[in-house]
């Protein structure tokens, strides 16, 4: 099969399209023949040398695809050869296969076809996972967020039209909360209403602490989403509302940062920082099983839907990654295999 591979650390030419061998499922994994996989940060992080990929995982980038069945491992139920499906993957999505663990193979939602279903798994999975999720046993609660959005809340997503932002602005509007978000301009600001934001803060004119202030009669939010990290950290704490939840769910902002601790025990507050690929294989089944659960319904009923910015060949994987790091996209870039069922 060919794989974009990444020759050295650099940039967006390092990924080269090539041959490599084609993954073998072992037991209890489903191999897939590729149809698209969607670009995320944490792929340009590892080209860049910053983000390995976890132990055993694929060496080529790429968290998600979605494509057919073509072969099941020994012990796995619940599958077909040529079914749709599509995938959270540790790692190998630009690639023509992948194997990956049967706990993390979702169907393709009806509604949807196969290609758009790669800009599924990551960002609902992040999602529900970092705001959503309750409950939890004595070995899986580590799971579970506190944040726990309920309805009527306030949730804050900074980067509200990126992948990750424009599902979370769905998802919250889904279960009744009112939602407000950072974008950089008035063209991505219109986006994040088109899907139901209702506060909309342009981060590069706007001081979001305040908006928020002025749009909640000063409460701020009960929960906030935030992919910047250590640079928005104190404006975050300020941002909260009492008894606030802060989910931080990556470090585009740098990763050393002052916590007021006064400040968060006067608002009785409490600050989360998740990342998913590299949790155990017993953890990614239960957030794709509630995902599953919770998420895909309301997919197939049009409630939420993926939000594709653009397609292009997978051999483009190079023009992919500069789209992203431009920032001149709204939701997901896919990559879509040349042989790719559709």
């Amino acid at each position: 099969m060919k794989a974009i591979t990444i020759t050295e650390p650099g940039g967006p030419e390092v990924l080269t399209w090539t041959e490599v061998p084609d993954p073998v499922p072992g037991p209890g994994e489903v191999l897939i023949d590729v149809t698209a996989s969607a670009v995320n940060r944490a792929d340009l992080l590892q080209r860049q040398g910053f983000y390995d990929p976890p132990p055993g995982a694929s060496p080529y980038p790429g968290l998600e695809c979605s494509g057919h069945v073509a072969a099941l491992g020994e012990g796995v139920t619940g599958w077909k050869v040529g079914q749709p499906v599509c995938a959270l993957l540790s790692g190998g999505g630009y690639a023509e296969k992948v194997s990956v663990p049967a706990g993390q193979v979702l169907p393709v939602p009806d509604g949807v076809s196969v290609a758009d279903a790669a800009a599924l798994p990551e960002a609902t999975a992040t999602v529900w996972s970092n705001i959503f999720m309750g409950g939890g046993t004595a070995t899986s609660s580590n799971v579970f967020t506190v944040a726990r959005l309920r309805p009527a809340e306030t949730l804050l997503v900074h980067g509200g039209a990126s992948g990750i932002g424009t599902m979370a602005i769905q998802l919250a509007k889904a279960v009744g909360a009112r939602v407000a978000v950072t974008a950089g301009g008035p063209q991505k600001l219109a986006r994040c209403a088109e899907l139901g934001a209702d506060i909309l803060i342009d981060y590069r004119e706007q001081d979001f602490v305040e908006e928020l202030r002025k749009a909640t009669d000063g409460a701020g939010a009960d929960v906030i989403l935030d992919i910047i990290g250590a640079k928005y950290l104190d404006r975050n704490l300020r941002a909260l509302a009492a008894n606030g939840r802060l989910a931080v769910i990556g470090l585009q902002g740098g990763v050393k940062g002052e916590l007021n601790l006064g400040m968060l025990l006067g608002k009785r507050g409490a600050v989360t920082a998740t990342s998913l690929r590299g949790r155990p294989l017993q953890e990614k089944a239960a957030i794709v099983a509630a995902v599953r659960e919770h998420v895909w319904p309301l997919i197939e009923a049009g409630t939420v839907k993926p939000v594709v910015d653009r397609v292009l060949p997978m051999p483009e994987a190079a023009a992919a990654h500069r789209t992203l790091e431009s920032g001149a996209h709204v939701g997901k870039v896919l990559l879509v295999a040349p042989a790719g069922r559709r």
